[in-house]
């Protein structure tokens, strides 16, 4: 039996449920977490958090930080760089729940927006503050 992709399954049965992998979304999304991904609505905005494929073929779950004309601005949360080059053509499907400890969590409810927003627009904060836990993480190995 021929496995089936992430775009099979969100077209066959209009949602996908999997766990993912890599710390790029921490700490909205942690590890063990059931992450739904469903049908995208497109355009997406931002601050949406969309499935999409680069071109490599590489799946990655990152969060819209900006919109510019057909294109999509994506940063994961964990993370400082920002991806360019994304438009509608890449996304696969939008997600919209963290199922942790047996919880649904939407991201979209008030504290995720709250979140969302804090998060994205202080993106050189967010620079000063991964520059300084790098920088605790050096001493502690010494």
């Amino acid at each position: 039996m021929a496995k089936s992709t992430f775009e099979q399954v969100i077209a066959e049965e209009g949602v996908l449920v999997y766990s993912n992998v890599g710390d790029s979304m921490y700490p909205l999304i942690k590890p063990r977490d059931l992450l739904v991904i469903k049908k995208p609505e497109l355009p997406m905005k931002r601050l949406d958090i969309p499935l999409y494929k680069r071109d490599n073929g590489q799946y990655v779950l990152h969060r819209i930080v900006g919109v510019r004309g057909d294109e999509y601005l994506i940063c994961g949360d964990n993370r400082v760089d920002v991806e360019r080059g994304i438009t509608d053509r890449h996304i696969i499907g939008m997600l919209t729940d963290i199922i942790r400890d047996g919880e649904s969590i939407s991201v979209y409810s008030f504290k995720k927006r709250v979140y969302a927003h804090l998060w994205s627009d202080f993106r050189p904060i967010k620079r000063v503050i991964f520059r300084i836990r790098r920088e605790f993480k050096k001493r502690r190995q010494n």
